[in-house]
């Protein structure tokens, strides 16, 4: 093949990567599992197109597609995290089951602003298989019963609660006023890591932190990276006890989160 080629081709892929990507932004999942399995026509060793063929098939419903798909790039790169966290997320998914609808949220959701964003690990938390349906960047709601905080998907089937100590805190936030949102921002281990954000702060609440941290914070720091829809999180240390546990850094979970619902603009292909 000569050198002119070549380059027409990996523009051709370029531009398929990009029509791709723009799909399952819009939820187009039908539409972008055929287009990347265009893309794998012609670049079958393709990781990343496989794994955005795992994704789109997983949004389907249809799981044993979804599988092959991420099998195929575990073959191809026994390395890669992606593949190797959905393969084990969705052994847990019944066959037959199609995954929940769901809404993902504004990429801007997960940039950390000091003392307005957390991230909680949930309290007895649904079973596995329930918990298994949800990804990065998922959209649920909070809903505080008594002094309790539930976690609900946007369809309200149950997920788990925030552990007390900020469940009482957040609920006494929100009955004077408080707004939050919330999101998925990891699914791994069996549980969900959920961020969540002061979206409006009541006057009656002036001064009061939602989100207590032990030492100064970074303030407003916003995370992208390269690759694209990435949706599942690397492995990280565990959380710090307490009120520690919102103060500390989670780059490489928001990274991952972000990519989920594809902001970067500035990307690239190699």
């Amino acid at each position: 093949m000569s050198s002119y080629e070549t380059e027409d081709k990996n523009k051709l892929r370029r531009r398929w990567v990009d029509q791709a990507i723009a799909l399952a932004m819009q939820n187009r999942w039908e539409d972008a599992a055929k287009l990347n399995q265009s893309i794998l026509d012609f670049f079958p060793q393709d990781t990343d197109a496989l794994n955005r063929l795992g994704r789109a098939m997983t949004e389907l419903g249809r799981y044993r597609d979804a599988r092959t798909a991420y099998q195929r790039t575990v073959q191809l790169d026994p390395t890669n995290t992606i593949a190797r966290k959905n393969l084990s997320r969705l052994a847990s998914l019944k066959v037959e089951e199609a995954p929940p609808s769901t809404e993902k949220v504004d990429p801007r959701m997960f940039i950390a602003e000091t003392g307005k964003t957390g991230v909680v690990n949930l309290f007895h938390p649904a079973p596995k298989d329930v918990l298994a349906k949800m990804a990065a960047g998922d959209q649920v709601q909070l809903r505080p019963e008594g002094r309790m905080l539930r976690v609900e998907t946007m369809r309200g089937d149950f997920l788990g609660w925030v552990e007390p100590k900020m469940s009482q805190r957040l609920v006494e936030l929100t009955r004077n006023g408080n707004r939050y949102n919330a999101a998925v921002m990891a699914s791994e281990d069996g549980n969900l890591r959920i961020f969540i954000r002061e979206t409006y702060q009541d006057p009656s609440n002036v001064g009061k932190i939602s989100f207590p941290v032990r030492a100064e914070g970074q303030g407003i720091r916003p995370y992208t990276r390269e690759t694209l829809l990435k949706y599942e999180l690397e492995e990280e240390e565990e959380l710090e006890a307490e009120d520690a546990e919102f103060g500390v850094d989670h780059e490489e979970e928001l990274e991952e989160a972000l990519e989920s619902v594809d902001l970067d603009e500035d990307r690239t292909v190699e």
